[in-house]
């Protein structure tokens, strides 16, 4: 049942109300005056039904995601958060200071699988109208960038371990008895691991890693031997998963690097801090002038940045209502020049023939081109684009799409901060910062 929002009217009178506590120039205040909660709320309210216990207020939950991702905190940090700053509350939609827990971290999961991908999608198209006419550019800046996955570096040691345990584990649940579980021999093979690659102990820590994939394939046959015919069908999907990480090569495609995310795969950008990362591809499209980000699609393969526009750009077109004219790429992107419409434009050698006017308006764009990597390590360090803890590629999208629109909310609450103090230095008649020193 959908939760309604506390009632201002009926307020105990020993209690102040939030708006005589803090300051209405805030920034976080400003900007829950202009996102349009009743169109969210609206757009939402078909999740839930209409009998049964009410749910926390929709205001509340998206308060919560907008403000965990503005200033990167955790689903238990925000809530630990809220109850300490009154701010978090006015933007929330409370009227008079709380003194408990808005709702248990774990709703926010349920609130993520309620409204789902689309759901986070509205919030971010939110966060771009926002911006009115300055999100409506007709050249944009695409790029594309890693959204590594919250996994430990993958190798055949690890994996086959933790395959044993998910075996056990397996076994204990449905009431199987193994052969044996391995559990003191499998601890004696993960330290003969230790220095592999010292030319003494190379031998010894390939043959334990070898009697690991042994111990392995033998449980999970084991486990088909002995499961009911439903508990096996059950099992179906991580009974796959182990073949094929048991059958992988060092030279395979599609390779399993974590048995609770399959779905991760294996880049390479070329960093010489960090050949491999291990995660999902994303692309980025920022408006060129103002530097809004008018779209973030998740890309489920790690396919050629050329492949990820057609995708990124209808993207856009759906949030902003229009498709941009101008995609301003780098050279990733060569074998695109035209995307339904959008030309496709990356840096290349000017012709014989340009004049000096055409050579420096082609350097002006592709150094603007290069403010998007700015945006990008703002994203990743600032917005929690750095490492994704939601599980799943529903997860990828969902991290990518908050992390979006919370840059977006901040570049407006910066804007509406800027404008307050332009406004103040003309009452006051002395611009700041222009103060001559003593």
């Amino acid at each position: 049942m959908k939760g309604t929002a506390p009632d201002s009217s009926q307020l105990h009178l020993l209690r102040q109300r939030l708006e005589d506590l803090i300051n209405p120039k805030h920034p976080l205040c400003k900007l829950s005056k202009r996102i349009p909660w009743k169109e969210i709320e609206h757009h939402f309210s078909g999740l839930y039904a209409t009998t049964g216990r009410p749910a926390k207020p929709i205001r509340l939950m998206v308060s919560l995601l907008v403000v965990k991702q503005l200033y990167n905190l955790s689903d238990e940090s925000v809530v630990e958060r809220w109850v300490e700053n009154p701010y978090f509350q006015f933007f929330s939609g409370e009227t008079v200071f709380q003194w408990d827990f808005p709702c248990h971290p774990t709703d926010l999961i349920y609130f993520r699988k309620r409204i789902g991908e689309e759901g986070v999608q509205k919030i971010f198209q939110v966060s771009i109208e926002l911006h009115g006419k300055k999100a409506h550019e007709r050249e944009v800046l695409v790029d594309t960038t890693v959204q590594e996955k919250n996994i430990t570096f993958p190798t055949d040691t690890k994996l086959y371990k933790r395959m044993i345990a998910h075996c056990v584990d397996i076994a204990n649940k449905e009431r199987i008895t193994l052969r044996q579980s391995y559990r003191r021999t499998t601890k004696k093979l993960l330290l003969a691991q230790r220095f592999r690659n010292h030319p003494k102990n190379r031998k010894k820590a390939v043959a334990a890693q070898r009697k690991l994939k042994t111990i392995a394939g033998r449980l999970v046959r084991e486990l088909e031997r002995k499961l009911p015919a439903d508990a096996l069908a059950h099992y179906a999907g991580e009974i796959s998963i182990f073949h094929q990480l048991l059958h992988q090569k060092k030279d395979s495609t599609n390779k399993i690097y974590s048995l609770h995310e399959p779905q991760v795969y294996c880049i390479s950008k070329g960093k010489e801090h960090k050949k491999y990362e291990f995660g999902s591809k994303a692309s980025i499209v920022v408006t060129k002038n103002n530097g809004i980000i008018v779209g973030a699609a998740h890309c489920s393969k790690n396919i050629y940045d050329g492949h990820v526009l057609p995708e990124a750009l209808q993207q856009t077109a759906q949030l902003v209502g229009k498709r941009p004219k101008v995609a301003i790429c780098d050279k990733g992107f060569r074998g695109q020049r035209s995307i339904e419409g959008t030309e496709v434009v990356i840096p290349k050698r000017a012709l014989k023939h340009a004049s000096t006017y055409q050579k420096r308006k082609a350097r002006q764009r592709f150094r603007r081109r290069a403010g998007i990597e700015a945006i990008i390590s703002h994203l990743k360090f600032d917005y929690r684009l750095a490492r994704n803890y939601l599980k799943g590629s529903v997860g990828d999208s969902m991290n990518l799409m908050m992390a979006a629109a919370a840059f977006n909310f901040k570049k407006l609450m910066t804007q509406l901060q800027s404008f307050f103090h332009l406004l103040l230095s003309h009452i006051v008649k002395e611009p700041w910062g222009l103060i001559a020193p003593l």
